[in-house]
């Protein structure tokens, strides 16, 4: 289990590293409450380049933190795309249609994929803890859970 004090440590590192400060004045929080479900997210003040990484306070034996620290900064890096393809989206689509929630669907998993694998990306390169963390696939379904019942095309 990492301590608050080195994951404080590894946050400061992130937060240079990917030069998001001096230039942005960012926060780690934690998160005490059993109720919070999310391993990880964060708040985000454009205007006044704030932000806050917020971290559940009960996964810090179950996760790599350095893993969820660069993913949610990698986050903060990419947010203006994310706003401005979200406003797109918003715009060109009527909330509750067809299109409007494919568009959605479709944006929210590119940029987690892309968020996601530029996080391993620079854990690999850079990090501190390169084992990255599996927790989220154990609550997936097995291949062979995934097909069963499917009719055989033959």
């Amino acid at each position: 289990m990492q301590t608050r004090e080195t994951i404080q440590l590894l946050f400061e590192k992130w937060t240079k590293k990917l030069r998001l400060t001096p230039e942005w004045d960012i926060h780690l929080e934690w998160i005490e409450d059993p109720a919070w479900r999310k391993t990880a997210d964060f708040k985000i003040d454009c205007d006044d380049r704030k932000a806050i990484i917020l971290l559940n306070a009960a996964e810090t034996d179950r996760e790599n933190m350095e893993e969820m620290i660069v993913h949610e900064l990698m986050h903060l890096k990419l947010y203006p795309l994310d706003q401005i393809t979200e406003s797109l989206i918003v715009s060109n689509f009527e909330e509750g249609t067809q299109g409007y929630d494919f568009a959605y669907r479709c944006f929210f998993t590119a940029l987690e994929q892309t968020v996601e694998e530029l996080a391993k990306c620079f854990l690999l390169e850079f990090g501190q803890n390169k084992v990255l963390s599996f927790q989220r696939c154990n609550t997936k379904k097995s291949f062979t859970e995934l097909y069963e019942g499917l009719k055989s095309i033959e």
